[in-house]
């Protein structure tokens, strides 16, 4: 940061919104990113924090199609989840968008109609794989088939999830659609590409040359790629989910995802100001991108590629990004729901958002992966918030009270000794700085809690509460100068703790002093009046760590029970006449109860629509009668009538039966007329 530059540009990378957030996102993006955004503020520099949710894509095309539902469904469920996530755990973006705002999509159709009227693409007709029966083509995610590495029957078009091979469709044995099931036939299609390789003798020089500042994952890796050659990479899809292309005889295409997510930055910067222009297009504005290493490639090299095709943006001068945080000695993983997620955790430990923030951060995956524990949680938690920061802050506190009425002591003298206290506290700031502006967000925290541990050291060795009957004056000294180490935790500990220091704040009283004015002006004046103290952290149990260890460990045994199991076959096929012989009706759980002297059956009264039914279901263990009170079920009106246990059964309820033999009644995704037919 040897340019004083006049604003700054902070983008984290937008999470895909076909599940929740979790630890190793934190870690590896939001924590840092909100952690230097925070610094920024308080050294009142012109900042913007950009996020918003990613919304397009194959994957969330499949969670839509599994489902049943429209993929908007599907992203305004999770985007509702990450932004209430953020905003409850203190991320402090400037603006949360999403890229199926209007507003995203005329600047992404704007930005490719741009590079396509001045030429840049490249028109290529390949042949990709075609679904008949499905009458599309597919994205590598929708084709399944065997590995040819490990033999694994239901690898993807792009990727082997049981022995992580990258795969192109074409490497698969037998691919089929995961659609419909089909065998795959080749067809020719149309898309558009960006050269990359025209680009790369000026990322060379952008990257190696003028930024060798770079952390060294991130320049090897785009080394890396530069070393083995760029070459043209398609920004189009043939998918009905996404941006339109905005350009004839490209009916049925969108923007390539990785395209189309990055332009979100730019789109909510245009969202929130109308300056938008001056953040990504002044020569003065520092712009800087967190990601994940995953990102590296697209962040380094395809956006930076499309910027300068474009032609009047600047590019990032950093993208400082993290490795991965595994978990209690595994790699998180969505699919195997091996993670801690955000939103559960701020239901879990509820008020204890810091928390969180200081472990990851003190443990923050900067240079390699690092793993993230339960136990080293609690450890932080009790060992160093509570006993160094918390005791420091809150014996200081109670001491001001009981000797001097809650307020700040005015001393005569103060040795040199105790001089020398304060100039060791003060000093952390420029470590503080130093660190934040280099990403070495690990390091700026330890010089954070150096001050802590320097007031709680310096309070322990004075003990002024054995000095308050022979020395007043000393312990006027002693507490003055704690106050004053407490004051400057409140203030630089703001983009570390935000929960925290507002608290302390309140409780200090402190409201006009600011980060620039520490080691210019001392924090408190003789006679400043503070509040009551409260306990900024308190112990977590051995039972609470428990909880979550023996969560992890049941998600462990459903994990290998599914590996385990074995599909019950599909069973012979049947005529669509067989199939049109039968009459599946809607109908509402009106009453249900127990049979007597039955461990299984369940008697319920539903409502047709045309007639009221009474239905014997044996599904008591898996239902209490009256969670389906009031439910929608699909009734088989057309079974012939039985008696079971001396009730007539008249039909029969569908349930879907898992691998664990758990029954789920199967209804209509909204309420629907009783008595309507099911086709």
């Amino acid at each position: 940061m040897q340019k004083n530059w006049k604003r700054y540009t902070v983008t984290s990378a937008l999470p895909y919104a076909n599940g929740p957030v979790h630890i190793g996102h934190l870690a590896g993006v939001y924590v840092p990113a909100d952690i230097y955004v925070r610094y920024l503020r308080n050294k009142n520099k012109d900042v913007i924090f950009i996020g918003g949710s990613d919304e397009h894509g194959v994957p969330i095309t499949i969670k839509a199609m599994k489902e049943g539902v429209c993929p908007q469904t599907i992203v305004d469920r999770y985007h509702s989840i990450i932004k209430k996530s953020f905003e409850e755990f203190g991320i402090s973006f400037d603006i949360y968008s999403r890229t199926t705002n209007k507003i995203h999509y005329e600047t992404a159709s704007d930005f490719f109609k741009k590079l396509y009227d001045k030429g840049v693409f490249i028109e290529k007709v390949t042949e990709q794989y075609y679904d008949n029966e499905a009458n599309q083509f597919l994205a590598d995610r929708y084709i399944t088939g065997t590995c040819p590495h490990c033999g694994n029957e239901k690898a993807y078009g792009d990727q082997c999830e049981k022995c992580g091979t990258s795969l192109n469709p074409t490497d698969l044995i037998n691919p089929k659609s995961a659609i419909s099931g089909s065998p795959l036939v080749l067809k020719e299609t149309k898309h558009w590409f960006l050269p990359l390789d025209k680009f790369e003798s000026d990322l060379r020089k952008w990257i190696l040359e003028e930024h060798k500042e770079w952390k060294t994952n991130v320049s090897g890796q785009c080394k890396s790629w530069l070393d083995l050659g760029l070459q043209p990479r398609a920004v189009s899809r043939d998918l009905d989910w996404g941006v339109p292309l905005p350009i004839d005889g490209a009916e049925g295409k969108v923007l390539y995802v990785w395209f189309d997510a990055p332009i979100g930055y730019i789109s909510a910067t245009k969202e929130l100001t109308p300056d938008w222009e001056k953040y990504w297009k002044d020569k003065d504005s520092y712009l800087v991108h967190f990601i994940g290493k995953d990102n590296i490639v697209f962040h380094c090299i395809v956006f930076p590629s499309m910027l300068m095709a474009e032609g009047s943006y600047i590019l990032p001068e950093n993208v400082p990004a993290n490795e991965f945080l595994n978990l209690e000695g595994d790699k998180i993983s969505t699919s195997r729901n091996w993670a801690v997620w955000l939103h559960e955790y701020l239901e879990e430990f509820p008020g204890k958002q810091d928390v969180l923030r200081y472990a990851l951060t003190a443990n923050m995956p900067e240079t390699k992966d690092n793993d993230f524990t339960w136990k080293d949680f609690q450890t932080r938690n009790n060992s160093e918030l509570v006993a160094i920061l918390g005791n420091f802050v809150n014996r200081t506190l109670v001491l001001t009270h009981k000797y001097f009425e809650g307020k700040v002591p005015l001393c005569s003298t103060i040795s040199e000794q105790d001089m020398e206290i304060l100039k060791q506290a003060v000093a952390a700031k420029q470590e503080i700085e130093e660190n934040i502006e280099n990403f070495r967000f690990r390091e700026a925290l330890k010089s954070y809690m150096n001050i802590a541990r320097i007031g709680n050291k310096y309070l322990a060795e004075s003990e002024p509460w054995k000095l308050a009957n022979s020395d007043m004056e000393k312990v006027k000294s002693i507490l003055a100068v704690s106050l004053e180490i407490t004051g400057l935790l409140a203030v630089l500990g703001e983009p570390f703790l935000p929960f925290t220091t507002k608290k302390l704040k309140n409780m200090l009283n402190l409201n006009d002093y600011t980060w620039e004015m520490v080691g210019t002006k001392p924090v408190f004046q003789a006679g400043h009046a503070i509040n009551k103290a409260e306990l900024l952290f308190d112990k977590i149990e051995d039972d609470a760590i428990e909880k979550q260890l023996q969560k992890l460990q049941q998600t462990k045994l459903q994990n290998e029970q599914n590996a385990e199991k074995q599909y019950v076959p599909v069973k012979e096929n049947i005529s669509y006449d067989d199939f049109s012989k039968m009459d599946i009706r809607i109908a509402t759980v009106k009453h249900a109860e127990r049979v007597p002297k039955t461990d299984k059956l369940l008697k319920l009264t539903l409502q047709v629509g045309f007639e009221e039914r009474t239905v014997v279901s044996g599904v008591a263990h898996c239902y209490q009668p009256e969670e389906l009170i009031g439910k929608q079920v699909c009734l088989l009106a057309n079974l012939e009538p039985r008696k079971i246990k001396g009730i007539e059964s008249k039909g029969m309820v569908l349930f879907a039966e898992d691998l664990t033999g758990k029954l789920t009644a199967v209804s209509p995704i909204i309420t629907t007329d009783e008595g309507s037919i099911v086709k």
